[in-house]
């Protein structure tokens, strides 16, 4: 039987290695990106382990709004690496550190 600890476990492992791709890879800011979303599934698991082992549909109906936030974040962060790439040639982390107009 599966239980509330495994589902815990299996989130904070997801969460933690989201966390060391932040940190351990700071040059591709796909890999960040892609860290970020890992993050906040890992948050929506135990969202939706709360919620089931608690017997209410409130961390289930969050759940769906923090997807939309997320798929929302995506496309916005995709769509300013597009343009990054178009203006600069490059999507390292380092050779952004420049803001101009």
């Amino acid at each position: 039987m599966i239980g509330l600890t495994h589902f815990l476990v299996l989130g904070a492992i997801l969460f933690s290695l989201s966390i060391a791709g932040i940190f351990l890879n700071r040059k591709n800011v796909i890999v960040v990106l892609m860290s970020i979303e890992l993050m906040l599934l890992a948050v929506n698991m135990n969202f939706i382990a709360f919620s089931h082992f608690g017997g209410d549909l409130d961390g289930q109906v969050f759940v769906f709004f923090i997807l939309t936030v997320a798929a929302a974040e995506a496309a916005i962060g995709l769509a300013i690496l597009v343009t990054l790439f178009r203006n600069r040639g490059t999507i390292n982390v380092e050779d952004l550190d420049q803001l101009k107009g």
